[in-house]
């Protein structure tokens, strides 16, 4: 089974005090690789902060690549915060644990295991480069991975972009998506400053073999930390399709998520009161 990926970008304006902001996007890992974005309204964005570039995070400050990989962030998107970058840290993943339902037949609980822990697995191999925890409650999180059979979607195009007469089902694996959202602060004690932060939501179908599973979730945790696009080599653990003998996170892996946290972004930064 392949990969395919699909972006798409809705834009929400609600009340907070006088005006709350949001946007959700998502990435999905289907058989080909199609990205597909839309932009907010241009008064939408003067409301945001202003993009500025954070300190880079300890572990990739010190990461150094001595064979110099070299990188894909040419392939990386922008989106109306320009780029996805966690600011505080660890962040905080959430792996969806066996239900109930699942607990109650052997069949689905031995599933729902192997799920979590390739998940975890994966988590951890992150971890490394970027300080990552997990969490017991998904309302802490920043990141959610669930288990979630994902419906199948019509796609008229072949990997050449020629348009078919009969669309084809395409089968989708795994699926990012994002939202952003007003924090409020604790740290003063009166009206405490608004923080536009952002959410990633993970979902992960439950029945493939555990090395597909990790692989997934490797790669999805590498656009839930900010590579939001694809690389073009099979060695990369952000390469568009999925292989025979998935790749582990590479250096060039690295080289792009670090280039990208050195980037400005909106998020992490306070909102005008």
């Amino acid at each position: 089974m392949g990969f395919k990926r699909k972006k798409t970008m809705w834009f929400q304006r609600s009340l907070l005090n006088n005006m709350a902001i949001a946007f959700v996007i998502s990435l999905v890992f289907l058989t080909t690789t199609q990205l597909v974005s839309s932009v907010p309204p241009p008064t939408a964005l003067r409301q945001l902060p202003t993009a500025q570039v954070h300190p880079l995070p300890p572990s990739l400050s010190q990461w150094h690549d001595p064979q110099q990989s070299g990188d894909y962030f040419d392939q990386v998107q922008t989106v109306a915060v320009n780029y996805l970058i966690w600011s505080t840290f660890p962040v905080a993943v959430y792996v969806e644990p066996p239900t109930l339902v699942e607990q109650a037949v052997p069949f689905m609980a031995n599933r729902a295991k192997t799920w979590v822990t390739a998940i975890e697995k994966a988590v951890q191999e992150w971890n490394f480069y970027l300080p990552l925890k997990i969490v017991e409650q998904a309302k802490d999180a920043d990141i959610q991975i669930r288990r979630s059979a994902l419906p199948l979607r019509f796609n008229r195009s072949n990997q050449d972009g020629e348009n078919r007469k009969l669309p084809i089902l395409r089968a989708r694996s795994a699926e990012t998506r994002f939202e952003l959202y007003v924090k409020k602060t604790t740290v003063a004690a009166f009206d405490p400053p608004s923080i536009l932060s952002h959410r990633v939501a993970v979902s992960i179908r439950p029945d493939q073999a555990a090395e597909y599973l990790q692989a997934a979730a490797r790669h999805e945790i590498g656009h839930a930390l900010g590579i939001w696009g694809h690389s073009a080599q099979q060695t990369d653990a952000l390469y568009f399709s999925q292989v025979r003998n998935p790749a582990k996170i590479s250096a060039r892996d690295i080289n792009t998520l670090k280039r990208v946290y050195q980037q400005p972004t909106r998020l992490g930064w306070n909102l005008a009161s």
